[in-house]
């Protein structure tokens, strides 16, 4: 029963006579014995034990819940109310320490002190209460142990004391402050409930201040019949608020009854407590109403309509995230006027996301990623004004981002990547001011970079990669003075890295890799002193690496691999002591490897880099220094610098040049006979080769290969066209004009300007011109160029047998394991090299064309 005060103090006294009066009357006759204050102040200034001199014995029930009451918690003799079952002092102003007296309320059920001021140890008398059913004893300043009697409640029933120590019910201190934080987000709900109240305490407030000018007419007049109407209102007073209890009774009733109706909570309630409010992962106000639903990573399965939403007209925060969940988001959904917080994420959610998530206005985090919504963005997500986090990323989602999402304005975090999206980044992203974290790779949005995207200036994450965003970079990028990590890359941007750039002084992670930019580094990339990671690979980047890049000392991350840049490898990357990864591989480097380079990962292939590998690099595996020429060490693959000196560098490559030909060997010494025949043919085609340098041969076969045609169906030889490598030249696919599809294998440029290599260079040609087998890959020409060499041969759709017998499968099919076949193959090879040369093997009619 609520009891309301006036202003006047006689009015107040006379009231509260009266009513104490017959509620003792009535509660004696009904056996219902009950007080209850709540939501209305004592007398200002009275204290907590002058408050209790009027108790008597025999109560059942005490709720003083927000009264002010002031005063220490001893100071009230508890061994006087042995029948005592219920205390509710929640949110007053106590003091001191929890009296030992408490020990003898053998008959307490319930006990609620939360929100005060005390102070001292739990005392061990609280394990006399053998009926208590629920304890709260949260947000004071309780110290010590607890009591391991007590370590059957929930955590949520010690939240809030730092002092507390111990292990409750499987929780540790800190899911303890982590109860705490959640609990302090509930503390509005007290405005709610005020605002539910109004209509009733405004009734129950006006008969009550009637009742209290009557009670103090009765005395002044001595008129029993106006004594009498007073207790006749009290009465009414009384029903009203018994009626109140009844609806909140069957409002909570609801509200278990649809938690067990889910299914989700078949084994995770409590054997000692049929309150719901005690279930894992359920919250309630302190009318028993949930205000919060937390099931995150719980391992809950079934679809998420299970649950009946509209029944928790008071839920403020729902987290179901990193489950098993199915099906479709309900439209009941739309029903949580009060939520504040929905998080969906990482489930197996599919359909579209309903049109009623738009009538939640108080939502402030919406998280829907990792699920496989599809369609489009509903436009009454514009209504969600309160917005600040959006989440939708790994989806199905997709269409244009529409342009009304750019009017929540409130919003600090935005992720819309790996959808669907396509069209144009709208222009109105600028009007989000207060945006810290954007990020919508991942689709397919074409277009610039609008320029207005320069105005959110408290970015400090910008994810635009993996879309075909094309133009330049903006020069407004530089006002993101916060910005720590800016990736573009997996796009078609062109142009040069501009200055702009460089302002950003707090950048931690830059990523421009797999775009069309072109240029030098930037000097001023020596400005990034917190950076990271940079990935600038996979460009059209040319010139040097610049100095300054010595300067950025917290660099863990450096990938350059696959630009045109040339010069040296800078001394200065000496300095960056914390470097664990490095990719120069694919560039035009020269000079030698700096021995101040800290031990790392690397790759510095396919360079033209010489010298003697730094000893503490040697560990690393000869993939990271193949394509580099003169380049000598304890490596596998590379020779010793001591015998790259002992012996002249033409015997050195003319060995490796016959190392990859030993397959070949024996039918090559065969052809030497043939081609001493020959011997009037190669002084021409020799001198031709040393006068000028460029030879250039191609047979006719169906019409007519040029050199243009190779080069442009190559384009000048992309590593994309590239279907392998060995550690002497590459091999390239090529698609003629005409349909027809050849095999190019270009030498390494390093192995061009050896004199040796190109002289047997010219001996492989005119072997291989000569001899014809259905065994021996076909020879369509060859290039001698002293910068370009390269043969012609007919393309292999399934490769050589090396390749088949890797491949357990192919193996299998070739039936390699029977003697009979292995026979069939080796003979196979056996016939070509003694019939290296037929009678009508004369060579077809060569088209020689010279390139300078």
């Amino acid at each position: 029963m609520a009891c309301a005060f006036s202003n006047t103090c006689r009015a107040v006294i006379v009231f509260t006579w009266a009513a104490l009066t017959l509620l003792i009357v009535h509660d004696a006759a009904s056996e219902n014995r009950n007080i209850s204050f709540t939501q209305q102040r004592l007398v200002e200034g009275q204290d907590f034990s002058q408050y209790f001199r009027s108790l008597q014995l025999g109560w059942y029930h005490i709720e003083l819940v927000e009264c002010s009451i002031k005063g220490e918690l001893g100071s009230l003799n508890f061994s006087c109310f042995s029948n005592l079952q219920y205390i509710n002092l929640w949110n007053n102003d106590l003091s001191g320490s929890i009296p030992p007296q408490i020990g003898s309320l053998s008959k307490l059920k319930y006990l609620n002190l939360r929100w005060k001021n005390l102070t001292g140890t739990i005392p061990k008398e609280i394990g006399s209460l053998r009926n208590l059913e629920a304890l709260y004893l949260r947000n004071n300043s309780l110290n010590g142990e607890i009591p391991t009697y007590l370590r059957g409640n929930p955590p949520k029933s010690f939240v809030g004391n730092k002092g507390l120590c111990g292990h409750v019910k499987g929780s540790t201190q800190s899911e303890l402050v982590k109860l705490q934080q959640e609990k302090l987000k509930a503390m509005d709900l007290r405005d709610t409930k005020q605002r539910l109240n109004n209509s009733l305490e405004f009734v129950k407030g006006k008969i009550s201040m009637l009742a209290a000018k009557l009670a103090i007419q009765a005395l002044e007049m001595q008129a029993v019949t106006v004594f009498i109407w007073a207790a006749l209102t009290l009465l009414i007073v009384h029903v009203a608020s018994a009626t109140k209890i009844s609806i909140h009774v069957a409002a909570s009733e609801i509200e278990r009854q649809a938690l067990l109706n889910s299914g989700w909570w078949k084994d995770r309630i409590p054997h000692n407590t049929s309150d719901h409010c005690n279930w894992v992962g359920i919250t309630c106000d302190y009318e028993g109403r949930i205000t919060h639903i937390g099931l995150a990573e719980s391992n809950i399965k079934g679809e998420l309509g299970h649950i009946n939403f509209s029944c928790f007209p008071n839920l403020q925060y729902l987290d179901l995230s990193n489950n098993n969940l199915s099906g479709s988001i309900p439209s009941q959904i739309g029903s949580l006027s009060n939520l504040k917080y929905l998080d969906l994420d990482r489930n197996n959610l599919t359909g579209t996301i309903p049109k009623e998530i738009g009538s939640l206005r108080n939502l402030k985090e919406l998280l829907l990623g990792s699920n496989t919504l599809g369609g489009v963005l509903p436009q009454e997500i514009g209504n969600l004004k309160s917005l600040t986090a959006l989440s939708m990323d790994a989806n199905n989602i997709g269409g244009p981002i529409p342009s009304i999402l750019f009017r929540l304005t409130n919003i600090e975090y935005l992720s819309l990547g790996f959808n669907r999206f396509n069209g144009l980044i709208p222009r109105e992203i600028g009007n989000l001011k207060n945006l810290t974290s954007l990020s919508i790779g991942g689709n397919k949005l074409t277009g610039p970079i609008p320029s207005t995207i320069g105005r959110l200036t408290s970015l400090q994450i910008l994810d635009l990669s993996s879309n075909q965003l094309h133009s330049s970079i903006p020069l407004e990028i530089g006002n993101f003075s916060a910005l720590g990590n800016l990736n573009l890359s997996d796009n078609k941007i062109r142009g040069i890295i501009p200055d702009e750039l460089t302002k950003l002084s707090q950048l931690q992670y830059l990523s421009l890799s797999s775009n069309l930019l072109s240029g030098q580094i930037p000097f001023a990339i020596g400005k990034f002193f917190n950076l990271v990671s940079l990935d600038l690979s996979k460009n059209k980047l040319s010139g040097s690496i610049p100095t300054e890049i010595g300067n950025c000392s917290e660099l863990r991350n450096l990938t350059l691999n696959h630009n045109s840049l040339d010069g040296t490898i800078p001394l200065e990357m000496g300095k960056i002591l914390w470097l664990q990864n490095l990719d120069l591989s694919h560039n035009n480097l020269s000079g030698t490897i700096p021995k101040t380079l800290p031990p790392m990962y690397l790759d510095m292939s396919f360079n033209s880099l010489e010298g003697e590998i730094p000893t503490y690099l040697q560990g690393h595996p000869p993939k990271s220094f193949v394509g580099n020429k003169g380049l000598c060490g304890h490596v596998k693959g590379f020779p010793s610098c001591s015998q790259s000196q002992k012996h002249p560098p033409s015997i050195i490559r003319f060995v490796k040049i016959f190392l990859p030909l030993r397959l070949v060997l024996a039918f090559i010494i065969l052809g030497f006979i043939l081609l001493l025949k020959r011997q009037n043919k190669t002084p021409k085609l020799n001198s031709r080769a040393a006068k000028n340098g460029d030879v250039f041969s191609v047979w006719n076969y169906d019409g007519k290969i040029s050199y243009e045609d190779l080069i442009n169906a190559t384009e000048e030889f992309h590593i994309k066209y590239c279907i392998g490598t060995g550690g002497y030249g590459s091999v390239y696919k090529a698609e003629l004009p005409d349909g027809k599809v050849v095999a190019l294998k270009k030498l390494h440029q390093s192995e061009t300007e050896d004199s040796a290599f190109v002289k047997s260079f010219q001996n492989e040609a005119h072997v291989l011109s000569t001899v014809r087998h259905r065994n021996i890959v076909k020879l369509y020409g060859f290039c001698l160029h002293k910068k370009c060499m390269f043969f012609i041969y007919e393309y292999m759709e399934r490769e050589s047998l090396f390749c088949v017998l890797r491949h357990d499968d192919e193996a299998i099919e070739l039936n390699w394991t029977k003697s009979e076949h292995r026979e069939e193959c080796g003979s196979r090879f056996v016939v070509p090299a003694s019939r290296l040369h037929s009678v009508n093997c004369s060579p077809r009619h060569i088209k020689q064309q010279h390139s300078t």
